[in-house]
């Protein structure tokens, strides 16, 4: 269950709201690493999240959403299997690839034919969301191949002042990233096994294959 957000922080998350609309880039803190946030309607700003992270523009942005209801906006399909685990593990740490909709700029699926989608169970990037009205980016707050950030002083650390605000959340109480699964085909494959693990998704997949990246 998400907690109510102090004043402070919701006084720093109605800044964000208000820059992130303008197209700047938030970083703020979930339920795993801190992330690097960009309005997933502003390509513009999406470009930017690249830059700051010296990221490859070959690589795609996964989209953190506020709720399951928005899922079907950016996925073309869900298949049964994704719903299962979107029921027991979202809100929460894990992070599905899904074919993605026409109303997924090309910018933050890097061209592709599928997107990354998230739901954290963490305060901060869900009213972010609801209070933008649509998806962010949400990388975590490094520079490509860096350590994931887990307080404000790392995130500092990396990438400076480049971010037009850091929301301070205090310590991400996760401390790994999420786990990473495609359902795209007939078996969920996992790119990348983080904070939920391969045998907590065998229970409610039965089956299921590990990718080159995991």
């Amino acid at each position: 269950m998400l907690k109510k957000l102090s004043l402070d922080i919701q006084q720093q998350v109605e800044r964000g709201i208000s820059i992130l609309r303008q197209g700047g880039l938030v970083a703020y803190p979930t339920d795993t690493v801190y992330g690097l946030g960009a309005s997933a309607s502003l390509p513009q700003a999406v470009k930017r999240v690249y830059e700051v992270k010296e990221r490859p523009q070959n690589l795609a942005l996964p989209l953190l959403l506020a709720d399951a209801s928005q899922i079907t906006e950016f996925a073309e399909s869900v298949p049964p299997i994704a719903w299962l685990l979107i029921h027991k593990f979202l809100p929460g740490a894990l992070t599905l690839v899904l074919p993605k909709s026409n109303s997924v700029p090309d910018i933050i699926s890097a061209g592709g034919i599928t997107i990354a989608i998230r739901i954290p169970a963490h305060p901060v990037p869900i009213a972010l969301v609801k209070g933008l009205g649509t998806p962010i980016v949400g990388t975590s707050a490094n520079l490509s191949g860096k350590p994931s950030p887990l307080t404000v002083e790392e995130v500092y650390s990396q990438l400076d002042d480049k971010p037009d605000l850091i929301i301070d959340g205090g310590r991400c109480l996760g401390g790994k990233e999420s786990t990473i699964v495609d359902v795209t085909g007939e078996i969920p494959v996992v790119l990348r096994e983080g904070a939920i693990s391969k045998e907590e998704l065998k229970q409610v997949c039965g089956s299921i294959a590990s990718g080159e990246g995991d």
